[in-house]
């Protein structure tokens, strides 16, 4: 029997007896105690935190309703973030992820604000440079290191820190996920996307390794990439809610799902090698 229903059990049959002074009697301050203790553990072990890192009008908008649907709860930032709660109830953050030191802090205040480190991060920012015309190469280098920051560096830092707040959460699954695209897989012939494909392919790297790495720990780094049904690259015609039900999808269960998870709409994870 758990100790506290013995516990119980016990004080139930004392009860039962003429009362002497030396039965034990809780006071009312002690029965409090322990009922705001269980109703803390009881709230965190229900409402798991996600964290979206860019939370643009289209995927990041979805990704965040359809993990609060799941009974998450919401922190989003982003370079409109308002440092307060939206009306939708998300904890609404501040963040220019061209600056990677400034995402330790973002874990701070989700962590401050909402009690707990979030189970669940999502890198959904992305930057690109288009180059000059007929000139491929001559994108400023002011421009490559802050699209280098937002695609690579922040995503790698936030990494870091997410695993630094699985640390202290115990039971769930730990997951960081990755908006990419294919172009991990495939050079483009389009020179406006050259910047954003060189953060997608390098961030594939990192998050491959990481993904082996932690995997003792039960952790999960995923880079997801919705493509169309014959495997081709969806390029703006990315399916907002379609991100939406294979993150939470994922957040359930990682099982038999690569680090490289390409995914099709309605139909989740399909393999394209």
């Amino acid at each position: 029997m758990p100790s506290f229903l013995n516990s119980l059990s016990q004080r139930l049959h004392l009860s039962s007896k003429p009362e002497t002074k030396s039965d034990f009697k809780p006071s009312s301050t002690t029965t409090a105690q322990q009922s705001i203790t269980l109703s803390t553990k009881t709230s965190k072990m229900s409402e798991p935190i996600a964290l979206i890192l860019g939370s643009g009008p289209r995927v990041g908008a979805a990704v965040a309703q359809a993990f609060a649907a799941s009974g998450y709860k919401v922190a989003m930032a982003a370079r409109k973030g308002t440092d307060s709660k939206t009306a939708e109830g998300y904890l609404s953050i501040k963040a220019d992820f061209a600056q990677p030191e400034s995402i330790p802090g973002i874990f701070d205040t989700v962590k401050k604000q909402l009690g707990s480190a979030p189970s669940i991060i999502v890198y959904n920012a992305a930057s690109l440079t288009p180059p000059p015309e007929n000139a491929l190469l001559s994108i400023p280098p002011a421009r490559v290191t802050n699209d280098l920051n937002v695609n690579v560096v922040s995503p790698f830092v936030a990494a870091e820190q997410a695993i630094k707040g699985w640390e202290t959460l115990s039971g769930g699954n730990k997951l960081f996920i990755y908006t990419g695209n294919a172009q991990n897989d495939m050079v483009l012939p389009v020179p406006m996307m050259l910047n954003l494909g060189v953060g997608k392919a390098a961030s594939a790297s990192w998050i491959g390794q990481a993904d082996g790495a932690y995997a003792a720990k039960g952790y999960r780094f995923i880079y997801a990439d919705e493509r169309q049904a014959d495997g081709k690259m969806k390029g703006m015609a990315l399916d907002g809610p379609a991100h939406g039900d294979f993150y939470v999808q994922l957040a359930k269960s990682t099982s038999g799902i690569p680090w490289q998870a390409t995914f099709v709409k309605s139909k989740g994870y399909v393999s394209f090698k």
